[in-house]
């Protein structure tokens, strides 16, 4: 099989990672294969913050904790030392099909070196805050920004979760 398909058949979500942090290298290929994704009219609307610092990471997972309603102590990155943050320009009508587009290269480059990744939410309601958008500021970013997903990535801790079995019917043929 074709052995980017097979990445596509074999990645799953990882809810349990080692606080090692991947190579620098790593990463970077990582988040350049979520540039490459594909965009509305080749515009490249989405845009990606690599969160490495721990106390950033820390605060970012403590605020998406609040946001989602958990108990204090769960981490919804699992553990994960790095996030990507996926943003894109809200004023571009195809901004959300294109950061997921971007999230998705992001997870499927992390397989492709042996690293696992989950796709979080509440980066929305996050950067709609003032306290993220003064966070862009502060790094350079200019403009107005939707948050699209945090990509969690780092090394599983224990075995890769197995894919389920996919749904029958899904498929509709018109030939």
């Amino acid at each position: 099989m074709n052995e980017i398909i097979q990445s596509m058949k074999e990645r799953r979500s990882v809810r349990k990672f080692k606080p090692e942090m991947p190579a620098k290298a790593d990463l970077e290929q990582i988040i350049e294969a979520g540039l490459y994704a594909a965009s509305g009219k080749g515009k490249q609307a989405a845009t990606v913050i690599a969160v490495t610092d721990k106390a950033l990471r820390d605060k970012i997972a403590e605020d998406n904790r609040k946001i989602g309603g958990w108990q204090e102590g769960f981490d919804p990155f699992y553990g994960a030392p790095v996030i990507l943050i996926v943003l894109a320009d809200k004023n571009w009508p195809t901004a959300v099909y294109d950061g997921s587009l971007v999230m998705g290269n992001l997870m499927l480059a992390a397989h492709s070196l042996g690293l696992g990744s989950i796709w979080i939410h509440r980066a929305k309601e996050e950067f709609e805050t003032d306290e993220y958008k003064q966070l862009l500021a502060e790094l350079g970013v200019e403009g107005e920004w939707e948050g699209i997903g945090h990509c969690a990535v780092g090394y599983i801790d224990g075995q890769a979760p197995q894919a389920a079995p996919r749904k029958e019917g899904r498929v509709f043929w018109v030939e």
